[in-house]
């Protein structure tokens, strides 16, 4: 018997999310837009705090992902009711993630980032920004288990939703606290800092009434709050602890590549936060397919359905290849315009131009790489997912590494290095798909 998951139904679910990495993106877009018209050192500041921040906070992702999968195994079963206590005991863990997290930032980021940080002026204004942005990981927190929860039970229309709410509040503010507009003070960086956190909060009030008032809390057990249950909490950190860890040294090592830009000099870290947004904005389908790859293989297996998993990841990948086929195509018809929105700077928009080009081409690689990653850890098998990942960043890294140090390229050259990514990630994941036993992974 086989399964029904085709094309339209990993649509349904991928829209959505679609829709709200888009909005997230536009966040992130809009952040670098805004500072990039406030200065350049703003617009490199904003590159380094910012992922910092995401790689703290990956921490954070990487258990949701982990929570996801098993809540989406328990929805192919059909055991219901453990889909709310699973979500419980993710809020107690992800509460107490969520507070030790702020106090890191608050206590231990200036440290960090004045050793490894070469510009001063870079330096302030990062720490300007994480002073305020910290505080967002309180929501961020509950914010990632809301959408785990909808992705594992396939029901994301609000994702999308929720996140475009977040978006606009953002984006009002972006401009109010940045600028100083319609009475409010003038934040500069910390203003962006601030609206990101305003955004975060809302979009926490959001999730709880939607889900109070449109979910059947009864029929999953949402919200019971009952005693611990060690034994699921033995399962979920099982599955979720090497995502965290995968997570976290994914986005560290980008951390890491930024700083190696930075050294290079505050024109190419300029030009390096501009494409890493656009980059970004041009990924969404991609990593919005993977989560409902993610979700649809842990469910067929939990249906047992088990010899369904390579081609419901097939169609999952030619429908992401096509979508992000298109962004290409679109963008690729005026790279300029698209610059432009960043800065007004015609030598800055000159320079980043041959680095878009060096992307549109990474950018048709990921489409197969992470769907088939996300294809490995939602076998289960998280474990060996993130050491396919480790493997992957160590050569990621010295790719890196021989670009600038040794080779000494411009910064388009530089950027050539997500091709060593992306290339090393799919085949990586298509080996251990196509060779090892993950069939009986019981999680």
């Amino acid at each position: 018997m086989k399964t029904q998951i085709n094309y339209r139904s990993i649509w349904k679910i991928a829209y959505p999310i679609i829709l709200g990495s888009a909005a997230q993106n536009i966040i992130a877009l809009t952040d670098t837009a805004f500072l990039g018209h406030l200065s350049e050192t703003a617009l490199g500041a904003a590159a380094i705090a910012t992922i910092f921040y995401f790689a703290v906070v990956m921490l954070a992702w990487g258990f949701g992902l982990g929570a996801q999968i098993v809540i989406a195994r328990r929805v192919g079963e059909g055991n219901l009711k453990l889909v709310g206590k699973t979500f419980d005991h993710a809020l107690y863990f992800l509460l107490f993630l969520a507070v030790l997290l702020v106090v890191f930032m608050e206590l231990q980021a200036p440290p960090i980032l004045k050793t490894i940080v070469k510009s001063n002026a870079i330096y302030n204004a990062s720490i300007d920004y994480i002073s305020y942005r910290a505080w967002g990981i309180l929501f961020a927190c509950v914010n990632l288990l809301f959408r785990a929860f909808y992705i594992g039970i396939a029901k994301t229309k609000i994702i999308g939703w929720s996140t475009i709410l977040m978006a606009i509040i953002n984006i009002f503010f972006d401009y109010v606290l940045i600028f100083g507009e319609w009475g409010f003070p003038e934040m500069g960086i910390k203003g962006a800092a601030f609206a990101s956190v305003i955004a975060e909060f809302c979009v926490m009030l959001v999730f709880i009434a939607y889900t109070l008032k449109r979910v059947p809390v009864k029929t999953y057990d949402l919200f019971g709050f009952a005693k611990i249950d060690w034994e699921l909490y033995s399962r979920l950190i099982k599955v979720s602890f090497p995502m965290m860890i995968q997570n976290f040294l994914a986005l560290s090592c980008w951390f890491v590549f930024f700083l190696m830009v930075e050294r290079m000099g505050q024109r190419e870290l300029a030009i390096s936060n501009i494409i890493r947004s656009i980059y970004v904005l041009m990924m969404v389908p991609v990593w919005s397919f993977a989560s409902a790859a993610n979700t649809l293989v842990s469910q067929v297996i939990g249906e047992g359905h088990s010899a369904e998993v390579m081609p419901v990841i097939w169609r999952t990948i030619k429908l992401s290849f096509l979508s992000v086929l298109i962004l290409v195509g679109i963008c690729i018809i005026n790279p300029e315009l698209i610059i432009s929105i960043y800065t007004e700077e015609l030598g800055l928009i000159a320079d980043t131009k041959p680095v878009l080009y060096v992307i549109f081409g990474a950018t048709l690689i990921f489409p197969i790489a992470v769907t088939l990653f996300h294809g490995v850890s939602g076998t289960g098998n998280t474990f060996h997912a993130m050491l396919i990942e480790i493997g992957v960043l160590v050569c990621y890294l010295g790719g890196v590494y021989l670009l600038i140090a040794v080779l000494k390229l411009p910064i388009s050259g530089v950027w050539t290095s997500e091709y060593f990514y992306g290339g090393f990630l799919g085949l990586s994941s298509w080996l251990y798909l196509k060779f090892v036993n993950w069939k009986e992974n019981k999680i």
